[in-house]
């Protein structure tokens, strides 16, 4: 292949740089927004946890709901979220295949909903992140049109974070910005377990 040959597929399969400001006209704030972290892909709850700590250094006052993690899993972002005044509440069963009693774990769902509703339309939050939650509505623990009626009520400043796999349809539509993960590699396929501190 000759220099100038090289030279033309190196120019081909370039990313274009952006040298134009983009165009911010008809741009508009919000009081507040509804992000979901969906999708097979690794990542969700460490996004939303990212923003977690965003806020917190904003001296917003942040609650979280994990629907599916129990207070007993010891999770490095719970530990370091209480440590830095995030209201953590850990109300889920853990894995459903780890159950003694899915209705019992279908009851602490509801719980955990119950009390993420309480304190989103508390107003006492500006974040608030709810974690793993479409599980509990794709097993229909929960009813995805009462949190959908739940977002688009809620209190102006109350900016709310979901994740979770396949989200419910009506989530997605109250949401502002959604995120879907896609997995192209992940080291579950090659048996490797989750390892403390990278998944949790």
């Amino acid at each position: 292949m000759s220099e100038n040959e090289t030279s033309e597929t190196t120019t081909e399969t370039a990313a274009e740089i952006p040298v134009e400001k983009p165009d911010r006209d008809g741009l508009k704030t919000a009081k507040s927004l509804v992000l979901v972290n969906t999708g097979h892909g690794k990542g969700k709850s460490t996004a939303a946890f990212g923003t977690m700590l965003r806020a917190v250094a904003l001296d917003w006052p942040v609650a979280v709901v994990q629907f599916l993690k129990s207070g007993d899993w010891n999770t490095g972002e719970e530990k370091i979220g209480r440590q830095i005044g995030v209201n953590w509440f850990s109300a889920g069963d853990g894995f459903t295949w780890n159950s003694e009693d899915l209705d019992e774990s279908a009851a602490k769902a509801r719980g955990a909903w119950a009390f993420a509703k309480e304190t989103i339309n508390s107003g006492d939050y500006k974040l608030v992140i709810m974690d793993e939650i479409s599980y509990a509505m794709t097993w229909e623990w929960i009813d995805a049109d009462d949190v959908a009626t739940t977002i688009a009520s809620r209190p102006a400043h109350v900016n709310l974070i979901l994740t979770g796999r396949d989200m419910a349809e009506r989530v997605i539509a109250q949401a502002h910005t959604v995120t879907e993960m896609t997995k192209v590699k992940h080291a579950f396929d090659d048996q490797i377990v989750a390892k403390k501190g990278i998944d949790y």
